[in-house]
């Protein structure tokens, strides 16, 4: 079991905008006042461009597929919510809260994959839950720390609970559950994600302990995370509204380790902070401004780790 892995899918947009049907509860998105749709798509496409140019330019394989021509999908830039792969040759299939991010799941995306000479043994699909109204969307609301196989999530409309336990029960992880809020005009509302507030890494953790506001559940989350020998290195809430949650950590060329996280991320944290993830592994930034301020995402939710048996 390796909890990082050195191949990455990532999704080119073709028609990035900020979807209205997740800025109900994505608090982090907004609206570009002056810049036109089309511009909005191509400074986009340039951020995503660069971002896989630095990936790669430190061994670390991207598979880049583009999201199809005339579809509707303007989050289809953040993958990792509607799948996951797995060491044993599964995959994850999950369900969406808004509407047109559903039309993001593609089969020939899976067929790509097995192209590449990955395994896939079998998939498992949550997605029937929409149908009723419930929601788990992906390695957004799951934070995996595969090695101890244990399974932290936020609860939010966009994470059902008994969903959560589901998923866990059937991959075999110990459910680790919370909800942790943001404040939006003086109230605290929940977190949509809890890979924007939250990040596992190898040997370390990131999170923002300060939005867990119910202090049972902040000490359970912690027990853990100390039981299984990670270092905690705490973030504000401050930071997490300029993405510092929403970090990966990957395998570079060697097995070398890096976080990987977005300039504005990497700009909010402080000297000490660096030095603490330092301390485990280098650190990958890329400026990521229009996707983080109009999609509500940023380096996390761009990558699906695919963590698939290869036949070599």
């Amino acid at each position: 079991m390796q909890q990082t892995t050195n191949s990455i899918l990532m999704i080119r947009p073709i028609n990035f905008r900020m979807n209205e049907q997740t800025a109900v509860n994505n608090y982090y998105q907004k609206l570009p006042q002056h810049t036109l749709p089309a511009a909005v798509n191509a400074n986009a496409q340039k951020e995503f461009d660069a971002y896989v140019e630095k990936l790669e330019s430190h061994g670390i394989e991207v598979i880049v597929i583009s999201d199809i021509e005339g579809s509707d999908t303007p989050d289809s830039i953040f993958p990792n919510n509607w799948v996951s792969f797995h060491e044993n040759g599964t995959v994850g299939l999950y369900p969406m809260f808004a509407e047109n991010r559903r039309f993001e799941r593609r089969e020939d995306i899976l067929e790509t994959l097995e192209e590449r000479g990955f395994i896939i043994e079998n998939v498992i699909d949550y997605t029937e839950a929409e149908e009723e109204g419930y929601f788990l969307e992906g390695t957004g609301s799951l934070a995996l720390d595969r090695v101890n196989r244990k399974a932290y999530c936020a609860l939010s409309p966009r994470a059902d609970e008994d969903l959560f336990i589901e998923f866990c029960e059937d991959f075999e992880y110990t459910p680790v559950y919370f909800t942790a809020y943001q404040t939006v005009n003086d109230v605290r509302k929940p977190i949509y994600h809890t890979n924007v507030m939250m990040c596992l890494a190898e040997t370390f953790a990131i999170i923002c302990l300060d939005s867990i506001d119910d202090k049972k559940e902040r000490k359970n989350v912690l027990k853990h995370l100390k039981e299984d020998g990670k270092k905690v290195i705490s973030i504000s809430e401050e930071q997490v509204n300029n993405f510092a949650g929403n970090m990966l950590q990957v395998r570079g060329k060697n097995d070398e380790l890096f976080l990987v996280m977005s300039q504005a991320a990497y700009d909010s944290l402080n000297k000490s902070q660096i030095a603490q993830i330092e301390n485990h592994c280098s650190i990958i930034s890329s400026s990521l401004e229009t996707i983080e301020f109009c999609g509500g995402g940023s380096a996390r939710c761009m990558m699906a780790e695919v963590f698939l048996p290869k036949d070599h």
